[in-house]
């Protein structure tokens, strides 16, 4: 079995670019032990990043400069993971449905003895002429498969 994908090329590189005024800081008493310190400065930070709703916390430092630093690093790391998710639903959009490469599975039959045939069995199209299809005339089944797909778009959507 064999199969052949198209996909298009999509940048890899992922710059994270927070700016100050997508930020919503807020600062608490940490929690937990600490000792005499602990009840007397805010140094728990919770960043807020207001385009995407991502929220992180830090109270691990005893210092709210570290803290910020910390949960700038783990906002960072949620943003950089979200733009990956991003990413990879829009190459799953692109990609559309593939089928698994097993017995079965296949979009096209080739029978050439006893007879000459080829049916895609996605649309029902088939042609008698193996060896133009062979050749690399599919402008039957592009045309069948647009036909079909429009078709269903047009179910999906309950529009014309």
């Amino acid at each position: 079995f064999a199969s052949v994908a198209v996909a298009p090329e999509v940048d890899d590189s992922i710059v994270i670019d927070i700016r100050d005024d997508d930020l919503r800081m807020d600062t608490y008493r940490a929690s937990g032990a600490g000792g005499q310190h602990v009840n007397k400065t805010d140094s728990a930070v919770r960043l807020t990043h207001l385009p995407t709703g991502v929220v992180v916390a830090c109270q691990a430092e005893r210092s709210q400069h570290k803290n910020r630093a910390k949960a700038m690093k783990m906002l960072r790391a949620k943003l950089f993971e979200l733009e990956l998710r991003r990413q990879e639903e829009e190459k799953a959009k692109l990609s559309g449905d593939k089928k698994s490469i097993e017995w079965g599975s296949q979009i096209r039959s080739y029978v050439l003895q006893p007879y000459r045939m080829v049916k895609d069995h996605r649309t029902g199209h088939e042609t008698g002429n193996a060896d133009a299809v062979l050749d690399g005339d599919l402008d039957g089944f592009i045309e069948s498969f647009l036909a079909t797909s429009a078709a269903s778009q047009q179910g999906d959507d309950g529009k014309p």
